[in-house]
């Protein structure tokens, strides 16, 4: 027989890339092998978004677009975070789907495909794989880009008002630091430049069950030979220690580069979400850290329109992010999730309200950011170049993420290669730079 080829489209968050890329390496190791397009692959895979509502939507939608692009025998696979929340609701309203997969079946993947396909799985070393905890799994050391995410830990012990993360993929699980360094020694011999470490709350890293401390994480996996950037995502104001941040701007590999996650700057509001903190502690942080990395690149998520959100409140996040002049920050329009403490506040905003004043924030950001780049123009930055498109380099310097952040365009570059290059313009996120050749 031979081997089932699998298409495999993931939706969401970086967290999601990185359990799809275990997915893969997992069907590799059972004998699957790729698609090149959903028109000709035996299974068809949708690694779902359930986190708000518009994610939801953007799901459905790409179920649906499958269903249409696939062969009639092929099989349709629902997985994921809305297959984990909805699956029931799932089943009735997508006849399409030959299977609904959530999260905590993960286990009884393969099992379901080589039920559905026939396939005889190839075991590796004896053990089937299919029957491993998908979140130690070690992936194969085939990436698409010179960057990939590394997963430190499933779910979140937070109980925030608006958040329904906790109740799909449950209380924090931390995995355990001789994984993490081995997935990354493979990614680094793969030939991946920069790994950037992900989990719900990363700097409680850990503490759920004494896996060690974030700290040490971070150090173990920068000191990782070959690793060229570390970078870290979604930490949590109140976790962030000050041994956390003196190592990330001292270090030569780990980039000096924060990514809170702030929500909004109203005490009133942050104490109805359930956060801790206030627009002048989240102040106070931002200080902290520039004190010790004076040039460390700051960006931030906030919510706009939860429960009780006044006008003033609007004006208080707007005076907060002209106060501390974040590089990057992204908006959201509150989400009214089922489950979620917030879903049965009085008080909720209306729906317009919300996308006036989501322009409004975003408008003062937008300036922000280009004054930003602005400002920039003259430096000599190191550059990953990440892709070539229409013959034109694009890279990121430690200052912007993948995928979220802006964009530095070059003249000259190849992909995975490092250059040195300086600012010339800037261009709303984005920015230009000439590659010095030395």
């Amino acid at each position: 027989m031979t081997a089932p080829s699998v298409w495999l489209t993931t939706l969401g968050c970086s967290k999601n890339q990185v359990d799809s890329d275990k997915i893969s390496s997992v069907l590799g190791d059972s004998g699957y092998v790729d698609a090149t397009d959903p028109a000709t692959a035996d299974v068809v895979m949708v690694n779902t978004c359930g986190f708000i509502d518009a994610a939801r939507r953007e799901s459905i939608d790409a179920i649906l677009e499958l269903a249409d692009a696939k062969r009639d025998e092929a099989k349709l696979v629902v997985m994921g975070c809305m297959a984990e929340r909805y699956e029931k609701e799932l089943i009735e309203a997508l006849p399409e789907a030959d299977a609904v997969i959530g999260l905590s079946r993960y286990a009884e993947l393969v099992d379901e495909l080589d039920a559905m396909t026939g396939w005889q799985p190839i075991q590796i070393g004896g053990v089937k794989r299919s029957h491993m905890d998908i979140l130690e799994v070690v992936r194969r050391p085939t990436p698409a880009t010179p960057y990939a995410y590394v997963k430190v830990a499933e779910g979140c012990n937070k109980t925030c008002a608006f958040c329904a993360i906790p109740l799909i993929r449950g209380k924090q699980r931390s995995r355990g630091g001789d994984g993490i360094v081995a997935e990354i020694e493979g990614l680094v011999s793969g030939g991946v430049q920069e790994i950037v470490l992900v989990a719900q709350d990363l700097a409680a890293y850990g503490r759920d069950n004494g896996a060690g401390s974030i700290e040490a994480l971070v150090e173990d996996a920068a000191s990782v030979e070959g690793l060229s950037r570390l970078r870290l995502y979604y930490l949590y104001p109140k976790e962030i220690r000050h041994g956390l941040i003196d190592l990330m701007a001292g270090h030569r590999v780990i980039a000096n580069y924060f990514d809170l996650s702030l929500q909004h700057s109203s005490q009133k509001l942050l104490r109805a979400m359930r956060r801790p903190g206030s627009g002048d502690g989240h102040r106070e942080l931002i200080s902290r850290i520039r004190n010790a990395a004076p040039d460390a690149a700051t960006r931030s998520s906030f919510i706009v329109g939860f429960p009780g959100e006044s006008d003033d409140d609007v004006e208080d996040l707007a005076s907060f992010l002209h106060d501390v002049r974040l590089d990057w920050a992204g908006f959201f329009p509150y989400s009214r999730e089922d489950g979620t403490t917030a879903a049965d506040m009085e008080n909720q905003v209306p729906a317009e309200v919300i996308s006036e004043r989501l322009r409004y924030i975003q408008n003062i950001q937008d300036q922000i950011t280009v004054e930003n780049n602005v400002a920039t123009v003259g430096d000599t930055v190191r550059v990953l170049v990440d892709q070539v498109e229409d013959r034109q380099s694009v890279g990121r310097s430690y200052r912007e993420a993948p995928e979220i952040d802006g964009m530095i365009l070059l003249d000259d570059g190849r992909p995975g290669e490092w250059v040195t290059a300086t600012i010339t313009g800037a261009y709303g996120t984005d920015t230009t730079a000439t590659v010095i050749h030395l």
